[in-house]
């Protein structure tokens, strides 16, 4: 079973395993990433087989810095801007690869381009210490729901993983968001932990929705899935079934649902992104095996949460 070791304590353990190839489970200010040296084939193997990844998908891989990320793609006049704006943070920016640039192929599933992200906290010192870039999508089995605590991570991988850093509840509670340039225009490939305005007001146009295939990491239409089915935009709740709700009103026969949690209670969609995957989580557990879904906004913050559940409430294994 995973050790499981606060931050303040973790550095040398987590440094000693990165060095020998193997991976850790670390809290970044999304949730919690599954991490592995990007240049080194067996660790970024040994992240697909803790997750049962499929290899199709591609990693994310974090950077310390600007230096380090330059040194790993090319910088378009917009992308730069966006890094000066939003790194460090939940910000993923996909960018064409440099020749020769270290990373192994596995993470980026051979595309040209690769995701890069500039993590806060115990994560960039991390890096920093190790000198070299890591691959880290969401430490959760492949296609399930997000881990926001060292707990969760241990719940579901602490026997295929050595070791976990907690870090306490993440404070964004979902993934980066992740955008590419395309001939000048900005194309929004994932909602996420910023919203698509803040990212529009940045880089002064609107952005482009929509990919073909599978052109960043997350973007499976079938993914965040709990075992129990999910049922969206409820306005009743029907017999067995869990509530997930949103805000001061509750669907019709709320009373009934097997068990209850409220995103937030006064429609604050902030504390609705951190609340969403240990909600999802907990609901998962209660043993109903259908979830309705209150509706939830589209502004702000609620376009990442939609994407989400609309991803969690999808036939299994479909590519978006």
């Amino acid at each position: 079973m995973a050790e499981i070791i606060a931050v303040g304590e973790a550095m040398q353990r987590a440094l000693a395993l990165l060095e020998g190839g193997d991976v850790v489970a670390i809290p970044t200010e999304t949730v919690y990433g599954l991490a592995g040296d990007a240049t080194n084939g067996v660790a970024v193997a040994r992240i697909f087989e803790a997750k049962g990844r499929p290899r199709f998908n591609p990693l994310i891989a974090h950077v310390a810095d600007l230096a380090m990320a330059d040194r790993i793609a090319l910088f378009d006049p917009l992308s730069s801007r966006l890094a000066a704006a939003f790194w460090p943070g939940p910000l993923t920016l996909v960018l064409p690869q440099r020749a020769e640039n270290g990373i192994h192929p596995l993470v980026t599933a051979g595309l040209g381009t690769i995701a890069l992200r500039m993590p806060r906290g115990f994560g960039g010192e991390l890096i920093a210490r190790l000198g070299r870039p890591l691959a880290a999508p969401s430490a959760n089995s492949s296609g399930r729901i997000s881990a926001t605590t060292a707990q969760a991570v241990a719940a579901d991988l602490g026997g295929r993983i050595r070791l976990v850093v907690d870090g306490g509840a993440t404070p964004v509670g979902v993934e980066s968001t992740i955008v590419k340039v395309e001939d000048g225009k900005l194309r929004l490939l994932r909602p996420g932990g910023i919203a698509a305005g803040e990212i529009e007001a940045v880089a002064g146009a609107k952005m482009l929705r929509g990919a073909t295939g599978i052109e960043a990491p997350g973007m499976l239409a079938s993914h965040y899935a709990p075992g129990a089915s999910m049922r969206l935009n409820a306005e009743r709740v029907g017999v067995d079934e869990a509530l997930l709700a949103f805000g001061p009103s509750r669907a019709e026969g709320w009373r009934q649902a097997v068990a209850l949690k409220n995103l937030s209670e006064v429609g604050d969609l902030r504390e609705a992104a951190a609340n969403l995957f240990s909600y999802m989580q907990a609901l998962d557990r209660s043993g109903a095996a259908s979830i309705a879904v209150e509706p939830v906004p589209f502004d702000g913050l609620g376009e990442a949460i939609n994407d989400r559940l609309a991803r969690a409430a999808a036939p299994r294994d479909k590519i978006a």
